[in-house]
């Protein structure tokens, strides 16, 4: 019997990853772990016990818990109105709010892309490359549209989506090799791509086309376009 995934976040984190940079004087260790237990949310389906929280942050329960404790107090973290664990607090909607509002290209792409979905009463995006995951930035949904396609933040990996491979289009052969290896290949729907070869197929008339043009890769029901957006002029 095949076996899909579902379109919950895509997290980049890995807890040894700042074994990378051990010998590196400026690098702050405690603000790592930090980092670590505010990721722990990124593929959370509920509130996360401390136990979890320590668990996907790849540190001992008892660090956990002073980090936890020092969020809560800033409202980095909050705990759930039914106390079954911990939340995202607020105060990471500032950041967001932050990160939308000092990007430039967002800046000017948004009223583009509300002209866009006028014209074509269909959901339009913007997302971000990051490696093997692109994060939607800016949303402009249908009337139709599910809450999960609405939210901004959300990840999706970069080889099987039409933005993804549009943006692969612009990268060498290598690269894209790269990313694919490193990427998880558990296919979405039994349409998805999922290897190498299958990629490249959709890069190649992505290349010719100039736009790429995805069926069923992600949702069995959607047919998606994607366009790079190269720099200021688009």
């Amino acid at each position: 019997m095949n076996t899909f995934r579902d379109l919950r976040g895509i997290s980049t984190f890995d807890p040894d990853e700042a074994d990378a940079f051990a010998d590196d004087p400026l690098f702050l260790r405690s603000v790592a772990r930090t980092v670590a237990v505010m990721s722990a949310f990124q593929t959370a389906r509920h509130p996360l016990s401390l136990s979890q929280v320590a668990s996907a942050a790849g540190i001992d329960r008892s660090a956990a818990q002073r980090i936890v404790h020092t969020l809560l107090k800033l409202n980095m973290l909050a705990r759930d109105p039914d106390d079954r664990g911990y939340l995202p607090g607020l105060r990471t909607l500032d950041m967001t709010h932050d990160l939308l509002r000092l990007n430039p290209m967002l800046q000017r792409a948004n009223p583009v892309m509300l002209e866009l979905r006028r014209r074509v009463s269909e959901r339009v995006d913007l997302s971000l490359f990051d490696d093997v995951r692109v994060i939607y930035a800016l949303r402009m949904p249908s009337k139709h549209e599910v809450f999960s396609a609405t939210i901004v933040g959300n990840a999706v990996p970069t080889y099987c989506t039409a933005g993804g491979v549009a943006i692969l289009s612009r990268l060498s052969d290598e690269i894209i090799a790269d990313i694919v290896s490193r990427s998880d290949l558990t296919p979405f729907t039994q349409h998805t791509v999922r290897d190498l070869e299958g990629v490249m197929e959709y890069v190649r008339a992505t290349r010719e086309r100039g736009h790429s043009l995805l069926c069923k890769q992600l949702l069995n029901h959607e047919v998606v376009i994607g366009a790079p957006i190269m720099d200021w002029r688009g």
